[in-house]
């Protein structure tokens, strides 16, 4: 589309995204390209999947190779570009990590998740789907309503589908945000059990 024809668009209050960039030489229009995708995943507090990425270039341009280009520029950057959990997001490279938690005060928190938490996250993320008589046949006791709903309100796991026990109990499973939150980009990344 020519700027003339998007200015007469714009005109009759129809302004459209112009996603193929036309009217621009193609070093221009590519690096329009990147700054539309690093703008969109900064913007972004979860991973951004290869579709929505897609939304904001051209048609036919390969958001693969505008991620590469992107990571390129980054190296020696604090912080990278990462796929994880289905989708890429910037995240701060784990050397800096001391710095932010020195600059935020982090040292006296209370810890994100409590042992119990954690231990109920992992029950989930290694056998799901899984319900509470699951989990407690694991634990050797009743895991709380409390607990299990604080999760979900961080967003770590989610309803899932109905067990085959009795009364079809719902099951837990884990959710993107757990993927994200531990640096997975599927449970196939999942340490292995040491039994």
């Amino acid at each position: 589309m020519t700027v003339a024809a998007r200015r007469k668009r714009a005109e009759n209050g129809r302004a459209v995204f112009d996603r193929e960039l036309a009217d621009l030489p193609q070093d221009l229009r590519w690096r329009e390209w990147m700054g539309r995708i690093e703008a969109t995943l900064f913007a972004s507090a979860a991973p951004v999947g290869r579709e929505d990425l897609a939304r904001v270039v051209g048609q036919g341009v390969c958001v693969e190779i505008l991620i590469d280009d992107i990571q390129a520029e980054l190296v020696g950057r604090p912080y990278e570009l990462a796929y994880v959990a289905g989708g890429w997001m910037f995240r701060t490279r784990p050397r800096f990590a001391d710095a932010i938690k020195a600059a935020a005060d982090l040292d006296e928190q209370s810890p994100a998740f409590t042992d119990m938490e954690m231990a109920v996250l992992c029950a989930v993320a290694y056998h799901q789907p899984i319900d509470r008589a699951g989990l407690a046949d694991i634990f050797g006791k009743d895991i709380s309503r409390d607990l299990l709903s604080r999760l979900r309100y961080k967003d770590l796991i989610a309803i899932g589908p109905r067990s085959p026990r009795p009364g079809a109990p719902h099951t837990f499973v884990t959710t993107a945000e757990f993927l994200a939150m531990f640096d997975l980009q599927s449970l196939r990344d999942l340490p292995e059990l040491d039994l």
